[in-house]
């Protein structure tokens, strides 16, 4: 697999949580669910957490942190802000970047290859791939992208501030990728309410 870099969009409150802390920090199975997501994203430089400062002592070192402008302008803003960071000590950027949320605790690096070759595929014109549930949805943060084609689509939109990642990729050409076919639990499950970490905790046991 050719390399590629990865943006984690860790913002938002997490309200519907109900428990102290940014939500990206809660645990499934003892580990927190942004590094859960980093380790499915080990391979790839650099790596980009797009959040609030409080994470960073969590993360490996070479993760590198930033935050979206103005701070709580949604995930197309993260996306643009994990985008601008400047690499003077890591080199060019790969071609392609995978764009995911923090909150995806059964993320496996199989799927994420998975993304990457759709993203790469040269016998058609895609600018990326995203993954899609049972029902054909798009899941946003669980994709791959051409570096040039999201940076040029980044430019198109403009103000991206409380713009939609459907307003913002939805622009794009994308392959479809089931990554329930890939793996088990669903990669793209994600944990927005108590339930949802509960269920994830479930899963991770009956697995074990």
């Amino acid at each position: 697999m050719a390399g590629y870099s990865a943006i984690v969009v860790a913002g938002g409150g997490g309200r519907r949580m109900a428990r102290p802390g940014p939500k990206p920090a809660l645990a499934v199975g003892g580990v927190p669910m942004v590094l859960r997501v980093l380790g499915a994203v080990e391979a790839a430089r650099p790596r980009v957490v797009v959040g609030p400062d409080t994470l960073a002592g969590l993360l490996p070192p070479d993760v590198i942190v930033t935050m979206e402008s103005p701070p709580a302008g949604g995930p197309a803003a993260a996306a643009a802000a994990g985008l601008a960071v400047r690499l003077p000590d890591h080199g060019p950027r790969p071609d392609i970047v995978v764009l995911l949320a923090a909150d995806l605790p059964f993320l496996t690096a199989d799927a994420v290859d998975t993304l990457v070759a759709a993203a790469r595929d040269g016998g058609r014109p895609v600018d990326g791939a995203v993954a899609v549930d049972g029902d054909g949805r798009e899941q946003w943060l669980c994709g791959a992208w051409s570096v040039a084609a999201l940076r040029a689509r980044i430019s198109q939109v403009g103000e991206l501030s409380g713009t939609s990642l459907r307003a913002l990729l939805g622009g794009l050409t994308a392959t479809h990728v089931r990554l329930a076919d890939v793996a088990q639990p669903t990669p793209t499950f994600d944990c927005d309410t108590v339930d949802d970490l509960n269920r994830a905790e479930e899963m991770t046991h009956g697995r074990a």
